[in-house]
């Protein structure tokens, strides 16, 4: 049966740490995986719903669920099951929508300066990015306590870091590619057509 990411990311973040509410999973994807997958909230409970009635989840009849008065979950034998065989799929990673590559490839009809505008505060993003990841790190480094997962979480962040600092290096060039080019009109004529990799 198909599933929605949504439900593979559920059923990995019941795998990690059961017993968690609608809410305390949406809080662990915006601590997690949430630096790299953009998750629909609004899916969350229906799909713990569909996940209950097919028996991948279950609600948790522990004193502590009934003490904090909401419906929390764990991960079933099935559940599991079917994370691993998610798990063991090739990946595909869909077409990006990146806006700012898409202003940047149009950037000739922009105004003097809107380019060299939109990379440098994309450079800003990305170092307010760095410094989270870092930070990030710095602390499951002196901490710790990721048991067995902790290898794959900090394999996960140090791509992030050199994703990261591999976009400030790319906008440092850029910066000085464009220079005093983007604030003078260019004038040499219309362009030569799509690049052949672009069409």
């Amino acid at each position: 049966m198909r599933y929605s990411k949504t439900a593979y990311v559920l059923l990995g973040l019941l795998s990690v740490e059961p017993d968690k509410s609608g809410y305390g999973l949406r809080k662990a994807i915006e601590g997690s995986v949430g630096h790299f997958w953009g998750e629909s909230y609004g899916q969350i409970y229906p799909t713990l719903k569909r996940l209950a009635t097919e028996g991948l989840i279950e609600a948790s009849r522990s004193a502590t669920t009934m003490k904090r008065g909401r419906q929390e979950y764990s991960l079933t034998d099935a559940g599991r099951t079917c994370l691993r065989d998610w798990l063991a799929l090739p990946f595909h990673n869909d077409p990006p929508r990146n806006e700012f590559l898409l202003k940047l490839f149009f950037g000739r009809e922009a105004a003097p300066g809107v380019s060299v505008g939109h990379i440098r505060d994309l450079q800003e993003r990305n170092q307010r990015m760095l410094a989270l990841l870092l930070g990030i790190e710095k602390d499951a480094q002196s901490h710790g306590g990721g048991g067995p997962h902790e290898r794959y979480w900090m394999l996960t962040l140090s791509l992030g870091i050199a994703l990261t600092r591999t976009a400030l290096e790319w906008g440092e060039g850029a910066l000085a590619t464009l220079g005093g080019a983007d604030a003078v009109p260019d004038r040499l004529g219309d362009g030569g057509g799509i690049p052949p990799a672009a069409a």
